[in-house]
């Protein structure tokens, strides 16, 4: 049975000890902004042409410009709550145990804003439910479990802790005060560090999508061109415009206080979109998400890499720039040399893992369980549980998804789209040229010209599967080639 978090205040009493006696540093205020379920390329600075043909996104692409831009930048799961824990302890969700959504890790797993505490600087979370301590809600014998593992302590881990605060609705037009409120609770002469998520674009949508004309929206090749597809997209982008606005709320707050050259403020997606392909899948839309950063006089404004990071780097990142280490047991590699303009190669592969998700057991929008490793060029995705009918996760039941679901069962979808949303059983495992097919139209793998690079990228899978300590049989022995 594994101890209370009392039991464990001792030994984290002394790891803190430890870390507060760390050297002093140039140290930012940092602010870490989530949008909730946005893919790249859904802002105009990504390239995104309905986004610019609508003005949907001129706050964060004044942000882009003044910062860095990522081009390759994902997350280790396309579901809110792990991807979510991975960035607080730069760990795989595998390697943790959250692989079941909204499952928090353990209390003997340090944050890094545990360091930055304990190096001065106040801690605060607020905004979107951030999941690293469960569900908003749930049955009392659960909430009354993850209190007694100590796993529902983040009022003991942060200066200001609110569980979850809503920007949809009119509170949008109240996100600048609120973040105003915030940051008056800072101490004078403390640096700062502030988690602040938005809702949007996470569903569900308004039925609004003002001056956003469907029929003129560009459409992605892996969506059947429906009414019903074209409307939601809208609807999406409606809420895309919303996270930009609160987002411009914000920003204009860090100027009236005169604090934005000092601060590091890190912009990202927490996983992909909830779309056809998007959230909860290992394709790119599942994970490929938005990163900027902005530092004014440390960052080249204008300023773009490819560097290939991931998201349970972010901790590692802002950790030295403030001229801290990670704690124990983290993972995550720092881009603070590409954020200085210094030679950074970034990382060879990322991974991803998709675990449960609320749904019924039958579908992958509910119990899905695959893994992915993403190189420079390529993907390779292994589906342990093939047999699992594709929905999309959060739109089993809205009008693009039934619109779909009808033009199937009418034999009105082309072939490409019958195979991409309705094969079943699914490959057990896929690859995909990131490069010469970037929506994963054509799955490659048991291609005789590419028979090294997939087993290459297996190999690597697995061993990652193996440090991670991956409940998961692997791929070599499903398929059958276990020697």
């Amino acid at each position: 049975m594994r101890r209370p978090f009392r039991a464990l205040l001792p030994a984290l009493a002394l790891w803190l000890a430890w870390a507060a006696a760390a050297p002093a540093a140039d140290r930012p205020n940092i602010l870490l902004i989530l949008s909730d379920d946005h893919s790249v390329p859904h802002l105009g600075a990504y390239g995104c042409r309905d986004c610019k043909r609508f003005d949907i996104t001129p706050n964060l692409d004044r942000l882009a410009a003044e910062g860095m831009r990522f081009d390759r930048a994902y997350t280790a799961a396309p579901q809110c709550a792990p991807s979510r824990i991975s960035i607080f302890t730069g760990r795989s969700p595998v390697g943790i145990g959250v692989t079941r959504f909204a499952q928090p890790a353990r209390p003997d797993v340090p944050f890094f804003t545990d360091v930055l505490r304990a190096n001065g600087y106040w801690a605060g979370l607020d905004g979107r439910h951030q999941h690293l301590d469960g569900r908003i809600s749930d049955a009392e014998h659960i909430q009354e479990a993850l209190r007694q593992a100590g796993m529902r302590s983040l009022d003991q881990r942060f200066d200001h802790f609110v569980r979850s605060a809503s920007t949809k609705g009119a509170n949008l037009a109240k996100v600048g005060e609120k973040f105003s409120a915030i940051l008056d609770e800072v101490p004078a002469g403390k640096p700062f560090f502030l988690y602040f998520g938005f809702n949007q674009p996470h569903r569900a949508f308004g039925d609004d999508h003002e001056n956003i004309d469907p029929a003129a929206l560009e459409l992605p090749p892996d969506w059947p061109d429906l009414p019903e597809v074209r409307v939601d997209y809208a609807r999406f982008l409606d809420e895309v415009r919303d996270l930009d606005a609160g987002f411009g709320l914000i920003d204009q707050e860090l100027e009236r206080r005169g604090i934005k050259d000092d601060t590091l403020l890190i912009f990202m997606g927490d996983n992909g979109e909830s779309l056809l392909r998007g959230k909860g899948s290992l394709w790119d839309r599942g994970t490929h998400v938005p990163l900027l950063v902005r530092w004014p006089g440390k960052i080249r404004a204008g300023s773009v890499t490819d560097a290939m990071v991931s998201g349970i780097d972010l901790g590692a990142t802002m950790l030295a720039a403030a001229g801290l280490e990670p704690p124990n047991g983290a993972e995550g590699l720092s881009f603070l040399p590409a954020l200085l303009g210094e030679p950074f190669p970034g990382r060879e592969y990322v991974f991803a893992e998709r675990g449960w998700h609320a749904g019924p057991i039958t579908r992958t929008d509910g119990l899905d369980l695959s893994r992915s490793i993403t190189s420079r060029r390529y993907r390779f995705i292994y589906n342990a549980l093939p047999e699992r009918t594709y929905t999309p996760v959060d739109m089993p039941d809205k009008e693009a998804w039934l619109a779909v679901q009808a033009a199937h069962r009418d034999g009105k979808l082309s072939s490409l789209h019958e195979r991409l949303f309705f094969q079943n059983p699914r490959p057990l495992v896929e690859l995909y040229d990131l490069q010469e097919d970037p929506y994963e139209l054509r799955n490659l793998a048991g291609d005789d010209s590419l028979k090294l690079i997939e087993h290459q990228l297996q190999v690597e899978l697995e061993r990652w599967m193996i440090l991670e300590n991956d409940y998961l049989p692997l791929p070599t022995h499903v398929r059958g080639r276990a020697k």
